[in-house]
């Protein structure tokens, strides 16, 4: 026997003694099947082998407390996948809870693993039952459940906005249902297209109702139809953000989106909700059917109101016209005698007035004689004073007249250039022309001295 190799006095084990060890303490531990409860994280099937490997976690909350990988053999899977879908209407896939039946092995290979052998479905419709009753009560709790229900329906919810599948039948029986009507009623229909099913049908239908939000205008109601589905199927429609959205959507929801058993979280929080989308169609035309008899009873009741308001004013002109042929004679007659009256009371004030106007007239016109007199004479008096005063005032003007010339001519004489000169100045000229600036000479220019008595010729020597 081999000598085993040591280390600081420990024995030194190779890896796969260490794996086959732990194959034998599983092997002698885990060896019967048993019941796991987990989520499928990821599916990871592959068509060519046909085998399965799926990720299983268990969450705490938001956090995945445990990971483990699962082996389905291909065998197994078809089995297992069938009575799946059989049961749920829909086939194994990512993103459920299940219940599983499976062994646990070790393979110094490939690592631990979870051989399944079965899958219980009624455990994961178990687990849709809770989680939608959980949503149910937290959308309650928040007080949105019916703000939906609540909104009011448009008379006429005749501009539709839809969320469907173009190619899904359910979309088609809807637009034949609602455009094909008997009735002729017209709508305005706009498809906003979504997966219906399945976990992606969640962004996408909170995404094309987040693009008719910010049309809202445009548009009356919501329409959400497919075709029924099985209940996993449909267990998108009882997601708490999708439920929410819808709950809180300013403009009321209608839904087709299963049938009579699959009644969803987001069935019920709609402003109304049907078994299919021909069921929906049919509820937005009897809106106008019954907005046309409303209208036609308002109609009929207008008609009545107006005949019996037209007998009435029959009877009322009818009963006016035998007044007037018996009582338009007696008050033609007393208006006659009322006007004749009225005729002689205005010739007899017209001589009244006329002859007061002329009094008045006269009066006027003799104060306003003696007026122009008394003015006539006042002005002529000032006149009178006038002339008497103007003499005199014209002899005083030209006295202070001539005095005034007479200082002007003394001072004139004074300032004339001979007075001047006779008291001491003398003028210089240059080329006959005044000098009163020295800075205007030059050396070797000719002055002239003017004085009182003759003058004197200088040179400018520097």
């Amino acid at each position: 026997m081999q000598e085993r190799e040591t280390f600081n006095n420990h024995n030194v084990y190779s890896l796969s003694e260490v794996a086959m060890s732990v194959h034998r303490v599983i092997e002698r531990t885990y060896t019967r099947p048993y019941y796991i409860k987990a989520e499928i994280l990821k599916l990871n099937y592959y068509p060519y082998s046909g085998h399965c490997y799926p990720e299983l976690v268990e969450r705490e909350g938001n956090t995945i407390k445990t990971e483990m990988r699962a082996i389905i053999w291909s065998a197994n899977f078809k089995d297992i996948n069938r009575r799946f879908e059989q049961i749920t209407g829909e086939p194994l896939k990512e993103n459920i809870r299940i219940l599983c039946l499976a062994t646990v092995q070790f393979s110094p290979k490939h690592g631990l693993a979870l051989h399944i052998e079965n899958i219980e479905p009624s455990y994961t419709l178990g687990e849709m039952v809770r989680n939608r009753q959980e949503v149910i009560e937290r959308l309650k709790k928040e007080r949105v459940f019916d703000l939906n229900r609540q909104l009011p329906m448009p008379s006429l919810p005749k501009r539709v906005a839809v969320i469907s599948v173009e190619t899904s039948k359910g979309y088609s029986d809807f637009m034949q249902t609602l455009h094909r009507n008997e009735h002729g009623y017209r709508f305005h229909t706009e498809l906003f297209p979504s997966i219906l099913q399945g976990d992606k049908a969640i962004t996408g239908i909170m995404g094309q109702l987040q693009k008719i939000e910010v049309r809202r205008d445009e548009f009356d109601v919501v329409v959400i139809v497919r075709g029924g589905g099985g209940d996993v199927g449909m267990s998108c429609y009882d997601d708490y953000g999708l439920t929410q959205r819808v709950a809180t959507f300013p403009l009321p929801v209608l839904t087709g989106i299963g049938h009579s058993t699959n009644l969803t979280v987001t069935d019920m929080v709609a402003h109304a909700n049907f078994i299919t989308p021909t069921d929906v169609a049919f509820s937005l035309l009897e809106a106008f059917r019954r907005f046309d008899e409303e209208l036609g009873e308002t109609m009929g009741r207008i008609v009545q109101s107006a005949k019996l308001r037209l007998a009435e004013v029959r009877q009322a002109l009818t009963h006016t016209q035998t007044v007037l042929q018996y009582e338009l004679p007696k008050i033609i007659d007393s208006h006659r005698n009322r006007l004749g009256d009225i005729a002689k009371m205005l010739v007899f004030k017209s001589k009244e007035l006329t002859m007061n106007q002329m009094f008045r007239l006269k009066s006027l016109s003799q104060d306003m004689a003696r007026g122009v007199q008394l003015h006539i004479d006042r002005e002529r008096q000032k006149v009178g004073r006038f002339a008497e005063m103007l003499p005199k005032d014209c002899r005083v003007l030209m006295q202070r007249r001539m005095r005034e010339c007479d200082d002007l001519d003394g001072k004139l004489r004074l300032l004339s250039p001979d007075n001047v000169l006779r008291r001491g100045y003398s003028i210089t000229l240059k080329d006959g022309k005044a000098v009163t600036n020295a800075a205007d000479l030059r050396p070797g220019d000719k002055i002239v001295t003017k004085l009182h008595e003759g003058e004197a010729v200088s040179v400018v020597e520097g």
